[in-house]
């Protein structure tokens, strides 16, 4: 990046507005190329069918988002997004039963996907400093395998191609990315993929929530257990922004998904308990299903390859996309645009500072990449194809470790602690091998195991239940 003045960004997505966000920090000019038109407010794009379904941004995200743009959390609260304290505000039937509602020790923000990419699009390009260029097409990269100078484009509307220079192109466009394609014409050699998929599937419908349930009533989440070894099915009530839930019900392969609005309560109805049905059996519906199936791990090794062209680097789904159910995409981009934030800061113009921020990019993909692979290949019917030894050997003892601490962090409040600050992204996964956590899961009180949802009386009279409807319709 000699004397870098001007970046492209390939996606205006959620990792793309930060990316652009954060390169108008040490550029002269970014121009952000995105097919789609990016909608004036809270509306669905093609160019994101997943926004159709739950999106959580877990505490270690917002808290990057809100150092990148002051305030921004404030003002999506303001706005009516909920802020989930873990586990006080969250009901949760896992794999080893019902987690034990402790007292918060990160959050995750919820709304819908829509309303969150509009708010934070706004603040990116309210500087001024961002060229967003819609309804382009991205061709090729132009370059070279030692050097990346610019990208051609096409106008969709008229059919014009470009050639558009840049000191730096960053490849932010998703699950869809071509970019294998793009360095392959380039003569770059070939990046290595792993790809783990357990054929994770999604059905989402919105509900009006109760009066002052939207607000005063937990998240909900009913998960499947790994051990039936058979395909798992899994189901969430989270609040929304405007006073709604979105109840989104998935499964892994061999598990038939609910296409049709009469058969998405029926659905509902075969999870391992019948909370979520009942709470939707209750609530209005306010629109159709919207089904996808857009759920492999996916990750690419820029960082291993020996040639690495400077002035191009790729984050977010881009780089590695990983099962949505466990919430980690969002904050992963923010991740990655810390990191690049940092290493523009640290190396400026220097020869190889690609690369330095392509390998600081890439580790901050690490932990929930591992995370996620490491759960779904517990579930029948997963594909793998990887190279990645933690996937690959010692299965058998990984899934008894997990199983353990599974089971202890659901009725031990410190054990839950430390779960929490990895799952959340706020502690590396290498602290659930530390003698300090190793000591916890010995010796912290653990609470006795719970047999019903941990929901209060004034929580059930406001979705008009009872305890005994929750219950009675059957166990785990």
């Amino acid at each position: 990046m000699t004397e870098p003045k001007h970046g492209i960004v390939l996606g205006g997505g959620w990792a793309g507005m930060l990316a652009a966000h954060v390169l108008a920090r040490h550029l002269e000019r970014v121009t952000v190329v995105e097919r789609d038109v990016l909608p004036d407010g809270p509306r669905h794009r093609k160019g994101s069918p997943q926004g159709r379904h739950v999106h959580v941004l877990w505490s270690s995200g917002a808290r990057i988002v809100d150092t990148l743009l002051p305030g921004m959390i404030d003002q999506l609260l303001d706005a009516g997004a909920r802020r989930i304290g873990f586990h006080q505000d969250l009901v949760t039937l896992t794999s080893h039963g019902w987690q034990h509602r402790f007292p918060p020790r990160q959050y995750a923000l919820m709304c819908t996907r829509p309303f969150l990419d509009w708010k934070v699009r706004a603040r990116v390009l309210a500087t001024g400093r961002i060229t967003l260029r819609q309804r382009t097409e991205i061709l090729d990269l132009v370059g070279d395998a030692k050097r990346v100078t610019g990208v051609r484009v096409r106008d969709m509307d008229t059919g014009a191609q470009e050639t558009l220079e840049a000191d730096l192109v960053i490849d932010a466009s998703g699950r869809g990315s071509r970019l294998r394609h793009w360095l392959s014409a380039l003569e770059v050699p070939p990046l290595e993929e792993d790809i783990v998929d357990a054929g994770i599937a999604y059905a989402t419908r919105v509900y009006q929530a109760p009066p002052g349930a939207a607000a005063g009533f937990p998240a909900v989440n009913v998960a499947a257990d790994h051990r039936l070894r058979e395909p798992g099915r899994f189901g969430v009530v989270y609040p929304q922004e405007d006073g709604t839930w979105m109840v989104t019900l998935s499964c892994t392969r061999g598990a038939g998904l609910p296409a049709h609005d009469d058969d998405f309560l029926p659905y509902a109805r075969t999870l391992r308990h019948p909370l979520v049905a009942d709470l939707i059996d209750l609530a209005k519906p306010l629109t159709s299903v919207a089904v996808s199936r857009v759920g492999a791990n996916r990750r690419l090794y820029p960082e291993r390859l020996d040639i690495w062209p400077e002035g191009l680097l790729v984050l977010g789904d881009a780089l590695a996309a990983f099962n949505p159910i466990y919430g980690h995409g969002m904050s992963s981009a923010a991740r990655a645009a810390a990191a690049l934030d940092t290493e523009l800061r640290r190396s400026g113009s220097d020869v190889g500072a690609t690369r330095r921020a392509q390998h600081a990019i890439s580790a901050t993909v690490d932990d929930p990449w591992i995370m996620a692979a490491s759960k779904d290949v517990e579930y029948v019917n997963c594909r793998m194809s990887t190279t990645d030894p933690r996937l690959t050997g010692g299965a058998v003892a990984r899934q008894r470790f997990s199983d353990l601490i599974a089971d202890r962090s659901i009725r031990s409040s410190a054990v839950c602690d430390v779960v929490t600050d990895v799952i959340s992204l706020t502690a590396p996964q290498s602290e659930l091998a530390s003698s300090r956590f190793l000591s916890l899961m010995h010796k912290d009180r653990v609470l006795p195991e719970l047999t019903e949802p941990p929901l209060t009386a004034d929580e059930l009279a406001l979705v008009n239940l009872t305890p005994r409807s929750t219950v009675s319709a059957g166990g785990s």
